[in-house]
């Protein structure tokens, strides 16, 4: 382990005395409003070396752990089957467990991220939901892991999963839970019933990206907006309705970046494509967008950036990674790192820090501001790739690397 400060003692500690107190569950993608938001303890002192509290092998996979009151659940392969896993929170003792077969030949790309799954589970109304690499989706009981139902569209698309493997997080909405099955060329945005697994609604018109949906508001239309996978598009939550597309297409197809709201812009982003805000408008049933404003000195590749008040934090693919600020009112670079950051790194912000956990298993804490890139540590917190994305309840932080978990505390 490798630690390192970057700062004064002095402006240390008038960070953390500021830092907000509540601790949550970490229920999907990004956290509880899928943003990347954290609320971090005041106690913990990000300065300071971490301490271990417990770490336990659970299969391979990027998988991100999510949490629900004193549980941890995981998805994760052994050999052929996917696992899903509870865990205590506190201990790291495996409470009930999981497993069915998900056999998968991975591209040879991809062969270095390995057969793991890559989708966040979710958790929503006393179920758990879980989304494998072939695109088989799955609804357990939270408390007993006992199977609810399952959909596994084999037959029904040309493929079950993207080139690279489904990486897309299911999101819930009152009593739906909806997800981007199929394969490249062939697949549907679908509702389920969450209790259930019926079908409600079917959006089939682009194959999935790799990009995870958020759910906004916009021109008083509740909509999902995401990338699949050659457009960027918003579907009416209420019944499948597509409002609009922009064609939309990254080198070799890797529509990624989780889209981000700011008010009534939308901060968008990929491969060699920069990036740039959309508004929306709509004349009864027509919608129409305007790009407001465009950088392509950054451009974010798969990771998705995190957004503090007039503040949007992030990881260009230029330079190796090289981590920025920007101004999502109108696009002004507020200033860049050093490169060599990270091939791919999951952004957590607080009221006064941003978190960064990049793929050699660097825990960086860097200083939410505007005025210039502050490092404060880099903690060394893992010993094999850590694409997951970190979770952060309080002072402690979960990470997933290759094939193990772990529990940190500062």
């Amino acid at each position: 382990m490798h630690f390192h400060i970057i700062t004064t003692a002095l402006g240390v500690l008038a960070l953390f005395s500021s830092i907000a107190v509540e601790a949550t569950d970490w229920t999907q993608w990004r956290g509880q409003d899928r943003d990347g938001r954290v609320s971090a303890s005041p106690s913990a002192n990000w300065a300071n070396e971490p301490r271990l509290v417990w770490k336990l092998e659970i299969g391979q996979g990027h998988s991100s752990p999510v949490k629900h009151g004193d549980q941890v659940f995981t998805h994760s392969r052994k050999n052929n089957a996917e696992v899903v896993t509870c865990l205590s929170f506190k201990s790291g003792e495996i409470i009930w467990q999981k497993s069915y077969p998900a056999p998968y030949k991975m591209n040879s790309a991809a062969y270095a991220h390995g057969k793991g799954p890559k989708s966040t589970p979710l958790v929503h109304g006393g179920r758990l939901y879980t989304l494998g690499i072939s695109g088989i989706l799955s609804c357990f009981d939270l408390r007993s892991g006992t199977l609810l139902w399952r959909q596994d569209t084999t037959g029904e698309f040309d493929q079950t999963s993207p080139l690279y493997g489904t990486a897309m997080s299911p999101i819930a909405a009152g009593e739906l839970v909806i997800a981007h099955l199929g394969g490249e060329g062939d697949g549907a945005l679908r509702a389920f019933d969450s209790a259930t697994g019926k079908v409600i609604w079917n959006w089939n018109g682009d194959g999935p990206g790799y990009a995870s949906p958020v759910l906004v508001n916009l021109e008083g239309v509740q909509q999902l907006v995401t990338q699949s996978q050659e457009n960027i598009i918003g579907i009416a939550l209420a019944d499948g309705r597509e409002l609009w597309r922009i064609p939309f297409s990254t080198p070799w197809q890797q529509n990624v970046v989780t889209p981000v709201i700011h008010g009534e812009l939308l901060v968008l982003s990929g491969l060699d494509n920069g990036i740039f805000a959309i508004r929306l408008s709509r004349s009864g049933d027509r919608w129409s967008t305007e790009e407001v404003w465009s950088r392509k000195d950054v451009s974010l590749y798969m990771s998705s950036p995190v957004l503090h008040g007039d503040l949007l934090f992030g990881l260009s693919h230029f330079k190796r990674g090289q981590l920025f600020c920007l101004d999502p009112r109108n696009g002004e670079v507020l200033w860049k790192s050093e490169g060599r950051r990270g091939e791919y790194a999951g952004l957590l912000v607080s009221e006064e820090l941003l978190f960064v956990l990049n793929t050699d298993g660097e825990f960086m804490v860097i200083e939410n501001s505007r005025e210039a890139f502050r490092e404060i540590s880099v903690h060394s917190v893992a010993d094999s790739p850590t694409w997951a994305h970190p979770v952060i309840i309080g002072s402690q932080l979960l990470v997933k690397d290759f094939s193990s978990l772990a529990l940190w505390s500062f």
